[in-house]
């Protein structure tokens, strides 16, 4: 863990952006130096494959401000940032995405909410360029987010933050393969606020967020950071129960009225599903915690860092 020090680090996650980098660095340096504060740029290469590395360690040659870290394989955008964020070494972080969209000329809205007193600021956008099934898996995303950490902006959360550093000592020891930024950032705040900004659409190449992937997400954030799931499991258990009794009810209630039971292997099939039904959710909302138990014992890395670039780096 880096000294604090007055100043701002913007830290980037990288994957597959080689077209927007030079752009991004350019836009990220005009806009940050007219706030009069010290600043540097975090890129984190989580191993896209393209020639992203390459621009970033030029980047670091031709300006110091310019910190490049690259990780050792694939590890996922939150991954990613959880590692610039530990290499952060100003007082206010900075997280955005590499691919334009987040513009960096609204940032100074972002730093002036969080001079107002809060912990962390979101820049929500006010219109997503996602695409319909992207958006959609965001929206779901973000509903699950509020049931896990149970904070009013959870619907506005996004990956253009802004906050306070000294945060990350809340999640120091964090050393979970499966990471949530925003849910570790609610371990040592809860003072959140949203700014509209601009959403602009994607110039360059195609996420790597599928809609698929964002469904996983969403599944590893509820049971990873949540006991919601086992809440609903323990409450279709019972309501599967008492419908349970209640069929008990009515099959004796028609013997000691008709003499004769409820006829019919249909309605037993039925039953017999319904509950299997309900009995294997359950089964599998406690196998996915378990599966999150396993991988935690193992203590897989967070994240492995390869090589890093950059004068502040060498020094």
């Amino acid at each position: 863990m880096t000294t604090i020090q007055a100043g701002i680090s913007v830290v980037i996650p990288v994957y597959r952006s080689g077209e927007c980098l030079h752009e991004l660095h350019q836009r990220l340096t005009t806009c940050l130096s007219r706030t009069n504060r010290e600043f540097e740029l975090i890129f984190v290469e989580d191993c896209g494959g393209d020639d992203s590395w390459s621009i970033v360690a030029g980047l670091s040659r031709t300006d110091e401000r310019v910190r490049g870290i690259r990780l050792r394989r694939n590890y996922g955008q939150h991954n990613a940032v959880l590692c610039g964020v530990r290499h952060a070494r100003y007082d206010t972080t900075v997280t955005m995405d590499d691919d334009l969209q987040h513009p960096p000329e609204v940032l100074d809205r972002l730093l002036d909410k969080l001079d107002q007193g809060f912990d962390v600021v979101y820049g929500t956008p006010e219109r997503e360029q996602h695409g319909l099934f992207r958006d959609l898996a965001s929206q779901i995303t973000k509903l699950a987010l509020q049931q896990s950490i149970g904070a009013s902006t959870a619907r506005s959360v996004s990956a253009y933050r802004v906050f306070r550093t000294e945060l990350r000592t809340a999640f120091t020891e964090y050393r979970s393969p499966s990471v949530n930024m925003d849910v570790l950032l609610t371990w040592g705040t809860s003072a959140f606020a949203a700014v509209r900004v601009p959403h602009e659409p994607r110039r360059h190449g195609e996420s790597g967020y599928t809609f698929r992937k964002l469904v996983r997400h969403t599944l590893n954030m509820m049971t990873g950071f949540s006991e919601l799931p086992l809440h609903i499991a323990s409450v279709i258990g019972f309501g599967f129960a008492v419908f349970g009794v209640l069929i008990l009810a009515f099959v004796l209630l028609r013997w000691l009225i008709e003499g004769s039971t409820v006829p019919g292997f249909a309605f037993l099939a039925s039953i017999i599903a319904i509950f299997s039904g309900a009995q294997l959710l359950a089964l599998g909302v406690i196998g996915e915690y378990l599966a999150r138990m396993h991988f935690r014992t193992m203590e897989r890395p967070v994240y492995i860092v390869g090589e890093t670039v950059g004068r502040r780096e060498e020094a």
